[in-house]
């Protein structure tokens, strides 16, 4: 069996925890990984989910790690029709945990992932985010255990 652990890596881009307002997203180094891939974890949603009352999670990418801009349909696998750098939207009852992935092939540096609240969220929504680094320039990986 292929080895993967050992040329991939983990990061938090989202910290695991209860949210009803925007995160501060940290910037997402991927210097010397070939692949990226964006993982999504949203647990039962706090409110029932409108078009009013929502989660957008956006994903931006910089060469600089100062001017970021929304990623396009042309930097990402898994997803289509992506304005503004949305990936994903909830907008109706999340009534179950669910994971999610997006695919990063744009070549830029850095990345950010922001969970973009609107409207009223008076009970949040448990969220995480992390990106997977592969294809490490430098194996194996060091043990994240």
């Amino acid at each position: 069996m292929k080895d993967l652990h050992s040329s991939l890596t983990i990061v938090s881009a989202i910290g695991a925890a209860v949210l009803a307002a925007d995160n501060t997203p940290a910037a997402i180094d991927l210097q010397g990984y070939n692949s990226a891939e964006i993982v999504l974890a949203v647990g039962i949603g706090g409110i029932t989910f409108t078009g009013t009352n929502k989660i957008e999670i956006t994903v931006t990418h910089s060469d600089d790690n100062a001017t970021y801009t929304a990623v396009t349909d042309t930097d990402l696998l898994g997803v289509s029709g992506t304005t503004g750098g949305i990936v994903k939207t909830l907008v109706v009852a999340h009534a179950a945990a669910a994971c999610y992935r997006v695919g990063y092939r744009g070549g830029k540096r850095y990345l950010k992932v922001l969970a973009k609240f609107s409207g009223t969220h008076g009970t949040g929504t448990p969220i995480a985010a992390m990106v997977i680094k592969g294809d490490g320039t430098d194996n194996p990986q060091a043990n994240q255990g």
